[in-house]
């Protein structure tokens, strides 16, 4: 879902047109998220709207907001998630510890930098808007790696040392009741960037754990947000933990609590968003997720394989998405696997990944 020059480009719609949620919704209705008329008449006689993604024309939103129409997260929140180099300037100001970054409003900005000495090689380049799953950020170690890059508003963080990415979602109701989810292990593709594996609980200190969640809650508290965010996190070396960025929605980091937890992610964000009691956040059992993405070099028909493995597993339930076209690292669905053994999750998971 890649913006161009504000809406989005052929591919996209062709896609659109066979959108998997179809299926499950009364109505269905094609047409850009960034798009004023569009996010605007969409919202017109509903009782409440919510998003999926953040990408989405904020001015809309405010505007039916004002207009009395429950709008969650908030598109205030919004503001400060949608943009990274706002949302880091958030955490400064707030006291959140993040790794240190610097902001550019053009990408030319960054050879200068780099050039006058006010910026070192290696680091980590972010796009300011539309990143998602993987894109819109790239590891710079040299002048070349920006060759192509997007030319507008961008970051360039410090690479940080981390042994752990961790991630911790909360759920906060309108009333104000706040929860948190068990904190979690991210492994990611070295190469598409994306999260591969979740793993729940993090194997980590209960110390650190406790540190995580507590960091978690202060960056919801501080954003304000009702529904779910997603908060992502480095845990360095030394065991300080940094956070790395956020996600105001349902997210993949949460996927493996379909099956592993009291109340699923998905139940607790219409919980949130209808001023719901909150559901209980605990895990059953531990839970491993695995994505099961795109093979690297082909585009075209999706076709699943060894699904009838995977159904041998224990503990083993597989998520089809229901998208019709696959392309290299396009999340496809993924593979929960659960079980009162953590370590024995993370066994039975070797065998789970099929290839699509």
């Amino acid at each position: 879902m890649k913006p161009v020059n504000g809406m989005y480009g052929p591919k996209f719609w062709m896609l659109l047109r066979e959108a998997p949620c179809k299926i499950s919704c009364n109505q269905f209705v094609q047409g850009d998220l960034l798009d004023y008329d569009t996010v605007y008449d969409f919202g017109q006689g509903l009782d409440v709207l919510t998003i999926e993604i953040e990408n989405v024309n904020l001015d809309a939103l405010e505007r039916l907001e004002k207009e009395g129409l429950k709008v969650f997260p908030q598109p205030k929140a919004l503001r400060i998630i949608q943009n990274k180099a706002k949302q880091k300037l958030f955490y400064v100001d707030h006291g959140i510890p993040t790794a240190e970054f610097q902001r550019f409003a053009y990408l030319s900005e960054i050879e200068d930098s780099i050039q006058n000495g006010g910026l070192k090689l290696p680091f980590v380049w972010k796009a300011a808007q539309f990143g998602y799953d993987g894109q819109g950020v790239k590891v710079v170690r040299e002048l070349a790696d920006l060759k192509d890059l997007p030319k507008g508003e961008c970051i360039a963080e410090t690479m940080v040392a981390f042994k752990n990415e961790l991630a911790v979602i909360v759920s906060r109701n309108a009333n104000g009741d706040i929860k948190t989810y068990p904190v979690v292990e991210m492994e990611f593709h070295p190469e598409a960037n994306q999260v591969e594996y979740v793993i729940c609980p993090a194997r980590i200190e209960d110390q650190v754990a406790t540190k995580a969640g507590d960091l978690a809650l202060k960056v919801a508290e501080k954003i304000g947000l009702t529904g779910l965010l997603a908060v992502e996190m480095f845990l360095t070396k030394d065991d300080q933990i940094l956070v790395n960025e956020v996600a105001p929605r349902p997210h993949n980091s949460g996927h493996y609590s379909i099956e592993a937890s009291y109340t699923n992610q998905f139940e607790q964000h219409i919980r949130c968003i209808l001023n719901l009691p909150l559901g209980d956040t605990e895990s059953k059992v531990a839970g491993i997720m695995v994505n099961l993405v795109g093979a690297e070099g082909h585009t075209g028909d999706v076709v699943y394989e060894n699904m009838e493995e995977i159904l041998k597993l224990e503990g083993v339930t597989p998520h089809i998405y229901g998208k019709k076209q696959t392309r290299p690292f396009r999340k496809m669905g993924h593979v929960t696997i659960v079980n009162e053994d953590i370590n024995q999750a993370e066994k039975n998971s070797t065998g789970s990944k099929g290839n699509n």
